[in-house]
């Protein structure tokens, strides 16, 4: 059994490899866009805070909507209550973030320290967990979560007054390092062979 977790795992590793090697211009891409959109909101804090508070909103709205139609078009399924109740929060969300996103923009900023310690936990025990299989890569995931923390640390220490511009500026100092630990994976993928 031990041999064939071994050989199942460096298949693994080997399927891992190869698909980065195959897919590094996507992943470039997609990095050079996050870089892009994480310099814009640095920029413009402010404006950048209220477009992703503006951004949810409408998004939890359309959610809504969504689900509402889908609810209803299944209203003999199982859980049709807790499906309908589940569509008129995401519309009652959607609604609150519209109707004052400056308010929203408070709770947002709790809500991205959450985001912030949660997802830099996760990075760095992904980063610790496939560091065998993303050799010459898993210090940036590890990187990325070190400052997922430290972003954390900042908003909690500059409260009340990080309200204005912690999600514009931290999320776009996020999306700088998340781009950047991306596009060094896909330089790293592009010269590894398949």
């Amino acid at each position: 059994m031990s041999s064939m977790n071994s050989s199942g795992n460096a298949n693994l590793a080997a399927a891992l490899r190869r698909s980065l090697h195959d897919h590094w211009r996507l992943l470039l891409a997609e990095g050079i866009i996050l870089v892009v959109l994480g310099l814009a909101a640095i920029l413009v804090p402010p404006i950048a805070g209220l477009a992703v508070t503006i951004f949810l909103g409408w998004l939890f709205v359309v959610v809504g909507i969504v689900g509402l139609v889908a609810t209803v078009s299944a209203r003999h399924a199982p859980g049709f209550g807790w499906a309908l109740l589940s569509a008129l929060v995401a519309l009652l969300a959607g609604g609150v973030l519209l109707w004052n996103p400056l308010q929203g923009l408070v709770t947002l900023t709790y809500v991205l320290i959450a985001y912030f310690i949660v997802d830099g936990v996760l990075m760095i025990i992904f980063a610790i967990e496939h560091r065998r299989e993303l050799s010459g890569r898993w210090e940036w995931l590890m990187l990325n979560g070190v400052i997922d923390l430290v972003l954390a640390a900042l908003i909690l220490t500059g409260l009340p007054a990080s309200f204005t511009w912690a999600l514009g500026l931290l999320v776009g100092i996020d999306l700088v390092f998340g781009g950047s630990s991306l596009i060094a994976m896909a330089l790293a993928a592009r010269k590894a062979a398949p």
